[in-house]
């Protein structure tokens, strides 16, 4: 799968903002020193952020701007790298056609490496656009540009995907029902989280999640939780 098959697979933007968020309080409440998933609410002027890194040299960046949403990743094994060539270059297409209001971000310097925006698939949609798009790139049938792994998250969104990828990557059995809640946005409560990492301080993952946009549990309710666990 390249990234014209990825297009119908993007959830609508709304949806694809509340999963990166989840994916972000997941990853932070499993390991918070090092998440895969990272989400930045209002990282500038009402622009939200998030970003996949897995430590092997390959990520991901969604940016939430009002004018629209821009979706970047890198495979570097994949035939799309500009590393296939010196100086570096990206596959032919690949940016053509994004439009002005979102032109601005392959030339960030949060997404620079050594002065060069290194992307193997690149995705947009503007605000009142109905679709994804994408630039018209095209690879023969045994070339890739990573979309078929790099996004599965994101275009899946089962609590069964993130337990196969989680218990993989953090090498330990992960609670499914704690996962389908967070995902399906249920308040965080300390049910929640401790059914995820046991040890985990809440209030910390509390202040986290507030942080991220993401609701947690008011108190009287969480007060009642724990009487009835109390008495059950």
């Amino acid at each position: 799968m390249t990234v014209q098959a990825l297009l119908p697979l993007l959830p609508e933007p709304h949806v694809l903002l509340a999963q990166c968020r989840a994916l972000a309080l997941l990853d932070f409440i499993l390991d918070a020193d090092a998440p895969t998933h990272v989400f930045v609410s209002d990282w500038c002027d009402g622009v939200d952020l998030a970003c996949m890194d897995n430590g092997s040299g390959d990520q991901y960046a969604v940016v939430f701007d009002p004018a629209g949403v821009f979706l970047y990743g890198f495979d570097h094994e994949s035939d799309a790298t500009p590393w296939r060539e010196s100086p570096r270059a990206h596959w032919p297409g690949l940016l053509d056609g994004l439009p002005a209001s979102l032109a601005h971000y392959p030339t960030a310097p949060e997404f620079q490496f050594d002065g060069f925006f290194d992307a193997t698939v690149c995705v947009w949609r503007e605000k009142e656009a109905k679709s994804w798009q994408c630039g018209p790139v095209e690879f023969a049938s045994d070339e890739s540009d990573g979309a078929d792994w790099l996004f599965e998250l994101l275009t899946d969104g089962s609590a069964d995907a993130y337990v196969s990828f989680a218990e993989d990557y953090f090498e330990r059995s992960i609670d499914r029902d704690a996962v389908a809640a967070i995902l399906t946005q249920a308040p965080l409560s300390r049910r929640i989280v401790s059914s995820l990492s046991p040890t985990r301080d809440f209030a910390a993952v509390a202040r986290h999640a507030r942080a991220l946009g993401y609701t947690v549990q008011d108190q009287e309710t969480a007060a009642q939780e724990r009487q009835s666990t109390a008495t059950s």
